[in-house]
C-alpha cells in the first residue's frame, strides 16, 4: 500500500515537474488574458485600446508569476494607430487562485517606428508645447523603444516607469536653417533621468560623438550634461569652409582639429536657456585664417593668411563668461614663432594676455629705424582690456630684444583705434646706424612730455623731407600738447645739436603750433616755429648749418658750408613756400654737370666735379596743392654761373623743369661789368663762345631726360633778377 502510494506520489510529482518545466520553458498560447492586458492598457488612459493576437504564457516558478506576452499588437488612441512588437505583463499566481486576475506591471516594445509618426501619435494623447516643437524641428529618423510601467496595489500607474531604446538616422532642423544629421544613440529613462549612450551625429559635415549624456528633469528646469567630442577632422574643401565661415562669420581658409567638450545646460520649462557651461580642450593641428591685421610696417614678410599649428586650446564658457587659454606655433610671416595667449570675457569686458617669442622672423620698426633680425631672440608681451563701444586699453606692451627694450603702459585706443591716452613709454635701443637711443614719454596732467638723453633723428628728418606720403599723423583722437626736451640729437653723419627744447601742439592730428630751438656745438642756434592764425599756418625754420638737411637729397653730393632759411604759409590745401640757402659750395650735381657738358662749358663742368662751385645764394619759391608742386622760380647766383628755373613736380610721377644757365662772364658783359672770364667761356675771337644756354629737364623722378640749347641773348627777366641780387649783395 505504501509502495503504491509512493509510486502515485512520484508519478504526480514527476508529472507536475514536467508540466512546470514545459510551462517555464515553452509556455502555452491562449486568448484568456487578452482582456486583462487590455484592462491594464486602459489604466494608462481610457481612450487607449489594443488589438491583440494570442497571448503566450510562461511560468516563472521562482517569483510565482506568469509572464504573459503577445506579439504584433496594435495600440489605438482616437483612431490613431501605433504598431508594436510585443506587450508583456506579469500575473501573480495567487490572483489565479483568488479568481481575481491582476498584474503589477506592463511592458511594451515597439517596432522600428518613424519618429514623426510617434510624435503625431503622442500629440493626439496630449499636445504639449515641447511635442509641438519636436514636431517642427525633427525632420526624419526612427525609434525603437521599450517601456516598462508599474502599478500600485490599487492599479494606479507608478511614476518610476522605465523607458529604453535607440534612435537611428535622425535629422533635426535648427532655427537658423542649419541641420544636425545622422543622429544615432541608445537611451535609458527612469525617474525623470535620461541616460544617452553611444551618441554620434554630423553637424556642418563635422562628426561628433559622446559616450554618455544625462538629462535630468525637475519641476522647474531640465539639466543636460555630458561629454561631446570629435576625432581629428580635416576641413579643407570649399563646401566645408564656406559652411564654417557662414556659421562663424569668419574668413577661414582651412582647419584641422579635434576636440573634447564637457558641458552642462539648464533649460526652463519655457525652453529658455538658464545656464550653459562648456569646458573644451581643442587640439588645432592647423588653422589658416585671412590676416586682416595691418602689421606690414612691423612684420615686412607678412603673409596673406595667419596660420596656427599644433595649438592646445582650453575653452571655458558660461552664459556671460568666456575663458580661452592656449599655446602653439604662430605663422605671421614665413617662419613660425611660439605664442601663448589668454582671453577672458566677462559681461561686456574682454581681458587678454599674450606672449610671443620671436626668433625666426624679422621685426621692423621703420619709424624708429630699428630692426630685429632673424635668429635673434625677442619676446613681445601684451596685456589689456577691450570693452564694446568704448575701446581698447593696453595695460602694457613690452618688446625685449637682447639689450633693446620698448615698454608702453596704459595705452588707450578708441573703437576707431585712435589714441585717447597713454601714461608712459620708454624706448631704449640701438638703431640700424648703431646709434644708442633713449626716449621717454610721460603724461603730466592733460599734456605729454618727451625727454631724451640721446636720440638719432636721421630717420625722422628723412621722413619729413623725402617721404612721398602726404598723409598727416592720424593716430590721436583728441588734441594733444607735447613738451619736448632732448639733451643730444644726431641730425647727420657727424652732426649733433644740443638741448633741443620746446613744444608741439596737435589739433585734428596736425601740428598747428610749435616752437623748437637748439644749438650746434659752435653755439649757433637752430629754430623752428609754427603759428596758426585765421585759417593759415605759418612755418619758419632757420639753421646756420644747411649741410645736414641738404645732403639728404642723394642727387646732391659734395654740399658744404651754407645756412638755410625756410618760410611757408598753408591756407586750406594750398601751401606757399620760400627756401633760401646762403653761401654754399657744390662739388657734384649730376644734372647740372650734364647741362654744362652739353653746353660746351667744360671748364665749369670740371670745376663742379673737382673743387666745387660756390654759390652766393639759392632761392626757390613754390606752391603745393595735394600732390602737385608748382615751382614759380628757382634762382641761384655765384661767381661762376647763375641759374634761373621754373616748372612743376607731380609727386612720384613726373618732373618738368625749364630754365636758363649763364656763365658769370656773360652776365657781366650784359650789365657792362667785369672783363672776360677766360678763353673757355667766350673763345679767343670776337663772337666766339656761348652767351648762355636754355635747358629742359623732364621725366619720371628716377628717369629724367635733359635737353640743352645755346642762346645768344638773355631774357630781360634773367638780367633783372641778376641785377636785383647784385644790388642786394
Amino acid at each position: 500500500m505504501i509502495k503504491y502510494f509512493l509510486r502515485i506520489t512520484f508519478f504526480f510529482g514527476l508529472l507536475i515537474l514536467i508540466l512546470l518545466s514545459y510551462l517555464s520553458l515553452f509556455g502555452l498560447e491562449t486568448n484568456k488574458f487578452n482582456n486583462q492586458i487590455r484592462t491594464n492598457i486602459k489604466k494608462i488612459d481610457t481612450k487607449f485600446d489594443v488589438k491583440l493576437n494570442k497571448v503566450k504564457l510562461i511560468l516563472d516558478p521562482f517569483k510565482l508569476n506568469i509572464n504573459a506576452k503577445t506579439l504584433g499588437p496594435t495600440i489605438l488612441y482616437d483612431n490613431k494607430i501605433l504598431e508594436l512588437e510585443t506587450i508583456k505583463t506579469d500575473i501573480p499566481l495567487k490572483s489565479l487562485f483568488n479568481n481575481k486576475i491582476s498584474s503589477s506591471n506592463i511592458s511594451i516594445s515597439s517596432k522600428s517606428i518613424k519618429i514623426k509618426e510617434l510624435i503625431s501619435f503622442s500629440r493626439t494623447i496630449k499636445n504639449k508645447p515641447e511635442l509641438f516643437l519636436l514636431d517642427r524641428i525633427i525632420n526624419s529618423g526612427y525609434i525603437i523603444a521599450d517601456i516598462d510601467i508599474k502599478f500600485d496595489k490599487s492599479g494606479k500607474i507608478l511614476k518610476n516607469f522605465k523607458l529604453k531604446g535607440l534612435i537611428k538616422d535622425a535629422s533635426i532642423n535648427l532655427l537658423n536653417q542649419n541641420k544636425i544629421e545622422n543622429i544615432n544613440f541608445i537611451f535609458n529613462s527612469q525617474n525623470k533621468l535620461i541616460d544617452i549612450k553611444n551618441l554620434n551625429f554630423d553637424f556642418k559635415n563635422i562628426g561628433f560623438k559622446s559616450d554618455k549624456i544625462s538629462i535630468k528633469d525637475s519641476d522647474k528646469i531640465t539639466q543636460i550634461k555630458g561629454i561631446l567630442e570629435n576625432d581629428l577632422i580635416d576641413l579643407s574643401s570649399k563646401k566645408d569652409i564656406d559652411s564654417i565661415n557662414s556659421l562663424l562669420n569668419t574668413d577661414i581658409e582651412k582647419i584641422n582639429f579635434s576636440s573634447k567638450n564637457q558641458f552642462l545646460l539648464e533649460i526652463t520649462k519655457k525652453f529658455k536657456i538658464k545656464s550653459l557651461n562648456i569646458d573644451s580642450i581643442v587640439d588645432i593641428k592647423e588653422l589658416s585664417i585671412k590676416n586682416i591685421l595691418d602689421v606690414k610696417n612691423f612684420f615686412p614678410e607678412k603673409k596673406q593668411f595667419l596660420d596656427l599649428k599644433d595649438h592646445k586650446v582650453n575653452i571655458k564658457f558660461s552664459k556671460n563668461n568666456l575663458e580661452i587659454t592656449g599655446e602653439g606655433k604662430l605663422f605671421i610671416q614665413k617662419d613660425f614663432d611660439q605664442i601663448k595667449y589668454y582671453l577672458k570675457k566677462s559681461d561686456e569686458n574682454y581681458s587678454f594676455k599674450s606672449l610671443v617669442n620671436f626668433k625666426n622672423n624679422l621685426i621692423d620698426l621703420k619709424f624708429l629705424n630699428f630692426k630685429k633680425e632673424k635668429n635673434s631672440e625677442a619676446s613681445l608681451e601684451v596685456s589689456g582690456v577691450y570693452k564694446d563701444n568704448i575701446g581698447l586699453k593696453f595695460d602694457h606692451i613690452i618688446l625685449i630684444n637682447e639689450d633693446n627694450n620698448f615698454e608702453i603702459k596704459n595705452l588707450f585706443l578708441n573703437e576707431n583705434l585712435k589714441i585717447t591716452n597713454i601714461d608712459s613709454a620708454k624706448l631704449n635701443f640701438v638703431d640700424l646706424e648703431k646709434q644708442n637711443n633713449y626716449v621717454e614719454l610721460k603724461k603730466i596732467l592733460n599734456n605729454y612730455e618727451i625727454i631724451s638723453k640721446y636720440f638719432n633723428a636721421n630717420k625722422l628728418i628723412d621722413d619729413l623731407l623725402l617721404s612721398d606720403s602726404s598723409d598727416k599723423l592720424n593716430i590721436f583722437n583728441e588734441n594733444v600738447n607735447v613738451k619736448v626736451k632732448f639733451d643730444k640729437v644726431l641730425i647727420g653723419d657727424d652732426e649733433f645739436i644740443n638741448d633741443l627744447a620746446g613744444y608741439l601742439n596737435f589739433e585734428n592730428n596736425e601740428i598747428i603750433e610749435a616752437k623748437l630751438s637748439s644749438s650746434f656745438n659752435s653755439n649757433e642756434k637752430l629754430n623752428l616755429s609754427i603759428i596758426s592764425n585765421s585759417g593759415s599756418k605759418v612755418t619758419t625754420f632757420f639753421s646756420p648749418n644747411a649741410k645736414p638737411f641738404v645732403e639728404r637729397y642723394k642727387f646732391i653730393k659734395g654740399f658744404d658750408e651754407g645756412s638755410l632759411d625756410f618760410y611757408s604759409v598753408k591756407t586750406g590745401e594750398l601751401t606757399t613756400s620760400k627756401l633760401t640757402i646762403y653761401d654754399f659750395k657744390l662739388k657734384e650735381l649730376p644734372v647740372l654737370t650734364k647741362i654744362l657738358t652739353l653746353a660746351s662749358l667744360q671748364g665749369i663742368a670740371d670745376l663742379l666735379s673737382g673743387e666745387g662751385i660756390r654759390f652766393n645764394e639759392f632761392e626757390m619759391s613754390s606752391e603745393t596743392k595735394k600732390s602737385l608742386t608748382t615751382i614759380n622760380e628757382i634762382y641761384a647766383i655765384g661767381p661762376a654761373i647763375s641759374i634761373l628755373m621754373d616748372g612743376y613736380i607731380e609727386k612720384s610721377k613726373l618732373v618738368s623743369l625749364r630754365g636758363t644757365l649763364v656763365p658769370a662772364t656773360t652776365i657781366n658783359k650784359a650789365i657792362g661789368s667785369i672783363p672776360i672770364l677766360g678763353d673757355i667761356l667766350v673763345g679767343k675771337k670776337t663772337g666766339e663762345g656761348v652767351f648762355g644756354v636754355s635747358f629742359k629737364i623732364k621725366g619720371p623722378p628716377k628717369k629724367l631726360e635733359t635737353t640743352v640749347n645755346p642762346i645768344k641773348t638773355l631774357t630781360p627777366r634773367f638780367i633783372t633778377r641778376t641785377l636785383e641780387k647784385i644790388k642786394k649783395n
